[in-house]
C-alpha cells in the first residue's frame, strides 16, 4: 500500500517532537518537513548556553541530518512554506517549490514581539529567538561595549547573561517591579534579582520605554518618566507572538494563535496545529512541555491509537536561569483566599512556597532548589488535599528545613504519560520502557535512548527515581556508570586498578582494563592521563595527545583560530616594568586586545599561531594557565598593606600560595581568594578555596563556584598562623586531587563527598592531614612551566604552531 503523505510545517520542537512520537508508535507515513531555518532540528531552550559560550550549536542539534536520513523523511532546509491549497492537496513554498499532502502539520512556532515604539527598526535592534538573533549578539559583544535587554521574562534574562558573560555592560530593562511575574512570585523574583546582580547584570526595573534613540543604529532608550539609558546594543525580549500567517493566508480560522479542537485539528480538513502557533480552548503556550502533551495526542489520534483528547495543560515551569533553578506550577500569587505554606533560607539561598484554596493544593513555588517540583506539580494538578503526610513529605527537611535534600514522593504515583524531561518531551513510561525493554541500568543509557537529561540536565534526579524504582533491589549494584560509553569501570575502580597492576600508560591502562574502544575517546583519554599523573607524579610522562587542545597549546584557543596568552600575576600583583614588557610585546605583534580578567591579571587576546611562541619568549614571565584543569588564579584585596580595614597581609599570602601551587594538575581547574578582612572584597566566597583574614588569624572556605552553577563555598575551619593555612590547603588540595572524579568542580565534589566527611579526613586527622601535605609537595616537586619546555623543543614547537592542523 501506497503510504499517506504527512508534510510537517515548521522543523521545531513541538513538531519535530510530533514527528518522534509518530515513529516510535509506527506510524507508516511518506514524511516531508519544511524548516524555514538553515539548520536541522535544535533546542531552543539552550540558546542561551550558545549564547555564553558553554555550547556550540552543533551540541544543541536533537535530531542531526542523519536522523532524518535514517528514518526516510525528506527535510527542506531553509524553506518557508507560505500557503497551503486545500483544492489541490499541496503546500507551497516560498521558493516555488510545492509538495502534495494527506495530512498537514502546522508548527511554525512564534516569533519574537518587537515594540511598535519609535527607533524599533534602527541597526543594533534585535529579539532573542532563534540560531541568527544568538550570532547577532555575538558579533555585537565584539565590536561594542554597552547594551540593554527589554524584558524581564526567561529570554530577557539568558540573554542579558550571557552578554554579560561576553564582556559587555548590560542593563535589563523592564516594565514591572518584579522578574519573571507569570512565573514567580515577588519574594522568588527578588531573589532571582539580587543573584543576577551578584553575577553582573544590571536592572532597570518599573521603565517603561517609549523610545529607541540614535540615528542609522541605536544608542540609547528613552523612558516614559523621561529618563534615558546609553546602549550600543538593544535586545528586545518582551515576549513571543504566534506565528499564523501562513493559517490566515491559508484560510485557517485564526484568532490568537491558529484555532484547534481537542484533538489539535485547525478548520481546515487533515491540517492540523502543535505548539506556540496554535491556540486550544482560548489559550496559547509558550512553555516546553505543554507543546509534547499536544504532540503526543495529536501522534496517537495520527496513528489511530486509542487517546484521551487533549484538555489543556497545568501549566508549569521549571528552569535554569543562569545556574539558578527556579519552579512554578498552578497559581504563585497569594490572595486573601489562600493559605500559604512557605519556608525562605536567605544563606542557601532557597524558597519553597505552597498555596491552598480550601485545603487543595493550588500552586507552588521553587527557588534555588527543585528537587520536589515533579511531585508539587502532580499535587497541583490532580488537585489534591493537603494532608500532614503530604506536609511532611515536601516540607521536610528539604532544601528551607535544615537538613538534607528530600528525594521528593514516590514516582510510582506518577501518570505513565507525566513528561519527566520537558527539553525533549520525554514521559515517565518512555524511559520505563527504555528500562524493562532493553535491561537499562544507567542514567546514560536512558539519555542515549530517550533524549532525557540529555540538553539542562534539571531532569536527572527524576530519571534516577524512576531507574531505582523499576530496578527495585538491584538498583544499587547495577546502576553504577563507568566514566565514559567506552568501559563499566568508575573512577575509583580505575584508580584502583592502575595501582594494583601498576599500569604506567593510558594505552596499557585500556589494553589491560579492556576497554570497548582501543583508543578510548575524548572524555576518557584525559580523565586517565590525569589520573596516571596523580599517582605517579615523578614518573609518568604527560601524554599531550590525551590532552584537550588548549592544554596541548598552553594557550587558549578562540572562535576565529587566534590565541590568548596570559600569563602569570601572582596574587593579581605585578610591576611596572612586567607591564611594559606586556605592552611592548601586544604592540609587536598586534595583539588587538588586553583584558583585565576576574582574576586580576591580563589577557593578551588575538595572538596568531605562528606568534605564540615568540610571545611568551619576549614576554619571559610564567605561564597564567588560563588554560589548564590546575591552579587559575589566587585572587587578593590590597590587605593590611594598604587598606584601612584590612588585618591581613592578603596580597602577600595571595601571592605565595599562587607560587607555591601553580602548574599542579587538578581534576578540573582550580581557583583561590585571599581577604584581608571579612569585606570580602576579593569574592572569596565563590572559589575553590577561599580565604578570609579576621584579627585572629584565617578562616577557610571550601567548594565555591561562581561559574554556570553557582555555589556559595562552605567554611571549613579557622587557623592562627601561615604555616597552618598552608598545610590545611595542601591536604584539602591534594584529596581533591585523589578522590575528585575528572572535570569534577570542588563545588561538585564537596556536595558529593560531603562536608563532614572531608572535615573529618583532614581537620580531625591531624596525621593523615600532614601526609596529604607531603604527597602534594612531592608532586609539586616534579612540576615546570610548559613554557620553557616548548621553547627547548624545536620539534614540539615545530608541530603544534608551525602546521596547519593542532
Amino acid at each position: 500500500m501506497e503510504r499517506e503523505k504527512l508534510v510537517l510545517i515548521g522543523n521545531g520542537m513541538a513538531g519535530v517532537g510530533t514527528i518522534e512520537q509518530i515513529l516510535k508508535l509506527g506510524g507508516a507515513y511518506d514524511i516531508t518537513i519544511f524548516g524555514s531555518e538553515p539548520h536541522p532540528n535544535y533546542n531552543r531552550i539552550m540558546l542561551s548556553y550558545v549564547l555564553e559560550g558553554s555550547k556550540s550549536i552543533e551540541d544543541i542539534i536533537l535530531n542531526d541530518r542523519q536522523w532524518y536520513e535514517d528514518n526516510h523523511i525528506t527535510l527542506h532546509t531553509g524553506t518557508t512554506v507560505v500557503r497551503i491549497d486545500e483544492d489541490t492537496r499541496q503546500v507551497i513554498a516560498d521558493n516555488g517549490l510545492s509538495v502534495s499532502y494527506d495530512k498537514v502539520i502546522i508548527a511554525t512556532g512564534s516569533n519574537s514581539f518587537i515594540l511598535p515604539v519609535p527607533g524599533s527598526t534602527k541597526e543594533g535592534v534585535v529579539g532573542f529567538r532563534d540560531i541568527a538573533d544568538c550570532d547577532a549578539m555575538l558579533a555585537a559583544a565584539k565590536q561594542y561595549r554597552t547594551a540593554a535587554v527589554i524584558g524581564g521574562g526567561l529570554l530577557g534574562l539568558e540573554a542579558a547573561k550571557g552578554l554579560v558573560n561576553l564582556g559587555m555592560d548590560v542593563t535589563v530593562v523592564h516594565l514591572l517591579e518584579d522578574l519573571m511575574e507569570r512565573q514567580l512570585d515577588h519574594t522568588a523574583s527578588s531573589m532571582l534579582q539580587a543573584e543576577l546582580k551578584r553575577q553582573g547584570v544590571k536592572f532597570a526595573m518599573g521603565k517603561q520605554t517609549v523610545e529607541l534613540t540614535g540615528e542609522e543604529r541605536v544608542n540609547g532608550l528613552r523612558f516614559s518618566d523621561g529618563t534615558e539609558l546609553q546602549a550600543d546594543f538593544v535586545v528586545m525580549a518582551v515576549g513571543i507572538k504566534p506565528n499564523t500567517q501562513l493559517a490566515k493566508d491559508s484560510g485557517i480560522t485564526v484568532n490568537r494563535g491558529i484555532v484547534v479542537n481537542d484533538y489539535l485539528q485547525t478548520s481546515m480538513e487533515n491540517v492540523y496545529s502543535v505548539g506556540e502557533c496554535t491556540e486550544h480552548r482560548g489559550t496559547c503556550y509558550g512553555l516546553v512541555a505543554p507543546l509534547f502533551e499536544q504532540g503526543m495526542v495529536l501522534a496517537k489520534h495520527l496513528v489511530g491509537a486509542s487517546t484521551q483528547p487533549y484538555e489543556g495543560s497545568v501549566v508549569a515551569t521549571k528552569l535554569k536561569i543562569s545556574g539558578v533553578d527556579v519552579f512554578s506550577a498552578g497559581e504563585f500569587t497569594e490572595t486573601a483566599e489562600h493559605t500559604v505554606i512557605s519556608a525562605k533560607d536567605e544563606w542557601k539561598r532557597t524558597y519553597k512556597k505552597i498555596l491552598l484554596k480550601d485545603n487543595i493544593i493550588v500552586g507552588a513555588v521553587l527557588f534555588g532548589d527543585v528537587t520536589e517540583s515533579a511531585s508539587l506539580q502532580k499535587l497541583v494538578k490532580q488537585g489534591s488535599e493537603m494532608t500532614d503526610e503530604i506536609y511532611n513529605e515536601v516540607m521536610g527537611t528539604g532544601c528551607c528545613g535544615g537538613g538534607g535534600a528530600k528525594q521528593g514522593l514516590s514516582v510510582e504515583t506518577m501518570a505513565d504519560e507525566e513528561i519527566v524531561c520537558g527539553c525533549n518531551g520525554v514521559t515517565k513510561k518512555a524511559i520505563v520502557d527504555a528500562v524493562t525493554e532493553n535491561g537499562f541500568t544507567t542514567v546514560d543509557e536512558i539519555k542515549a535512548c530517550t533524549g532525557a537529561t540529555r540538553s539542562c540536565g534539571g531532569c536527572k534526579p527524576v530519571v534516577e527515581q524512576i531507574l531505582q524504582f523499576v530496578l527495585g533491589d538491584s538498583f544499587q549494584q547495577s546502576a553504577k556508570a563507568g566514566i565514559c560509553s567506552c568501559t563499566s569501570l568508575s573512577r575509583d575502580e580505575i584508580v584502583a586498578e592502575i595501582t594494583a597492576k601498576g599500569l604506567k600508560t593510558t594505552k596499557e591502562v585500556m589494553n589491560v582494563l579492556d576497554w570497548k574502544q582501543a583508543e578510548g575517546c575524548s572524555k576518557c583519554r584525559p580523565a586517565v592521563n590525569y589520573y596516571l599523573g596523580m599517582i605517579y607524579p615523578d614518573t609518568h610522562e604527560d601524554e599531550k595527545e590525551s590532552r584537550f587542545v588548549n592544554e596541548r597549546m598552553s594557550a587558549n584557543i578562540q572562535k576565529d583560530g587566534t590565541f590568548t596568552v596570559v600569563p602569570r600575576m601572582y596574587g593579581g600583583v605585578t610591576t611596572p616594568e612586567d607591564l611594559k614588557r606586556i605592552a611592548d610585546v601586544s604592540i609587536k605583534y598586534d595583539v588587538k586586545v588586553v583584558k583585565v580578567t576576574g582574576g586580576q591579571r591580563l589577557d593578551l587576546i588575538g595572538v596568531k599561531k605562528e606568534d605564540v611562541p615568540k610571545v611568551w619568549e619576549e614576554l619571559d614571565m610564567p605561564s597564567g594557565y588560563a588554560y589548564a584543569k590546575s591552579l587559575r588564579t589566587v585572587k587578593t584585596c590590597v590587605g593590611n598593606q594598604f587598606c584601612r580595614f584590612g588585618t591581613q597581609d592578603s596580597m602577600g599570602v595571595g601571592a605565595m600560595l599562587e607560587r607555591k601551587y601553580e602548574r599542579l594538575d587538578f581534576p578540573a581547574k582550580f581557583k583561590m581568594a585571599v581577604n584581608g578582612c571579612p569585606r570580602n572584597c576579593a569574592e572569596s566566597c565563590t572559589k575553590d578555596i577561599g580565604i578570609v583574614g579576621n584579627d585572629g588569624g584565617w578562616e577557610v572556605f571550601i567548594g565555591g563556584n561562581g561559574g554556570i552553577k553557582p555555589r556559595i563555598a562552605d567554611s571549613f575551619c579557622k587557623v592562627k598562623t601561615d604555616e597552618e593555612l598552608v598545610e590545611v590547603c595542601s591536604a584539602v588540595m591534594q584529596y581533591y586531587r585523589e578522590t575528585g572524579n575528572y572535570l569534577e568542580r570542588t563545588s561538585e565534589w564537596v556536595e558529593r563527598m560531603g562536608l563532614e566527611n572531608i572535615h573529618r579526613v583532614i581537620m580531625d586527622n591531624a596525621e593523615n592531614r600532614k601526609e596529604l601535605a607531603a604527597r602534594i609537595d612531592f608532586a609539586l616537586a616534579q612540576v615546570s612551566d610548559p613554557w620553557k619546555k616548548m621553547l627547548d623543543d624545536d620539534n614540539t614547537r615545530s608541530a603544534l604552531f608551525e602546521k596547519a592542523n593542532l
